[in-house]
């Protein structure tokens, strides 16, 4: 029997796709082993574009091997921290997502952080269209991903419930399970 509740990596699918149709440009926050890339730029379509950010090397190759095996060309690939989107971003946007934490089956000790996720959730903000998403999937089993986690939570709380609405989606039953904070722009 198929489970009820969706799992944390499906659900964020499906509100990517509720908020991206063809000619749309989106932003991968964290490019890692390129899946949310390759997902973003399938929904897009080629009218459309990603901007995909990592400040790892290997993450950006990875990245490009997908989309080169899928023959897809409007991404850019930026090896630099999302905290910068707006030295390489400038039109609105309609989705965003962003995979918290550290590479998987890379060094754990490169991790996103708080501060600069932050940076680049308001500055995309700026440029979100109505009723656009930003997606966060937050990773918080490892001691970097605590200290982001509350950091991160602090800020979410200060967003204007007049401009945005906040949701987050969690199993409060597995403790250290990823969940993701998905931000609308309501104006």
């Amino acid at each position: 029997m198929a489970q009820t509740l969706e799992r944390v990596l499906p659900f964020s699918k499906n509100l990517l796709e509720k908020a991206l149709k063809p000619g749309d440009v989106a932003i991968d926050g964290t490019a890692g082993n390129g899946y949310d890339t390759l997902f973003l730029a399938e929904l897009v379509g080629e009218s459309g574009h990603v901007y995909s950010f990592d400040v790892q090397e290997e993450a950006i190759q990875s990245t490009q091997t997908k989309l080169k095996e899928a023959d897809i060309n409007h991404v850019t690939l930026i090896h630099d921290g999302h905290q910068h989107v707006l030295n390489y971003v400038k039109q609105p946007i309609s989705a965003a997502i962003f995979n918290l934490g550290y590479l998987p089956g890379s060094d754990q000790s490169i991790t996103t952080h708080g501060e600069t996720t932050w940076k680049a959730v308001t500055d995309i903000l700026s440029l979100l269209k109505k009723n656009g998403i930003i997606i966060l999937v937050v990773y918080h089993g490892h001691e970097e991903g605590k200290v982001e986690r509350h950091y991160l939570e602090e800020c979410f709380e200060t967003l204007d419930t007049r401009t945005t609405q906040v949701l987050t989606y969690q199993f409060i039953n597995r403790k250290t399970a990823p969940f993701i904070v998905a931000i609308e722009k309501l104006h």
